[in-house]
């Protein structure tokens, strides 16, 4: 199943109800910083992520609770997968090499991912 792309506020919402694991609106709302948008926003913002398939709800009398259906680990790798795949040929070595180039990464940096890379492939095994 592909995992669509959300939008700036969709990812916001997204963000607050992944980390609540379950909440009303009103509970997404006290989450935001001021000046916090409106309910209706809101609102409107979940309907988009329920058609999405993003999230999905349970009925509490006249309210509903949402919760998120995909998770935010599947909703990175998704978006790194097609983040690489869109701007490096869907290749990480020229990822990294990029990082290189432009001096986002160093090599004490790369020595660090190597280790870290080493450490998951043998938790793997």
């Amino acid at each position: 199943m592909e995992i669509k792309e959300l939008t700036k506020a969709e990812e916001e919402v997204m963000q607050v109800l992944w980390r609540l694991k379950k909440a009303f609106i009103k509970e997404i709302l006290e989450k935001f910083d001021e000046p916090k948008p409106a309910y209706s926003t809101v609102s409107t913002i979940i309907r988009i992520l329920l058609e999405k398939g993003f999230v999905n709800y349970r009925v509490y009398g006249r309210t509903y609770q949402y919760f998120p259906v995909i998770s935010k680990d599947d909703y990175r790798k998704s978006q790194m997968s097609s983040f690489v795949k869109d701007y490096f040929s869907n290749s990480y070595q020229k990822m990294v090499s990029f990082f290189a180039r432009e001096d986002s990464i160093t090599i004490k940096d790369m020595e660090a991912i190597m280790e870290m890379m080493k450490k998951e492939q043998k938790e793997k095994i």
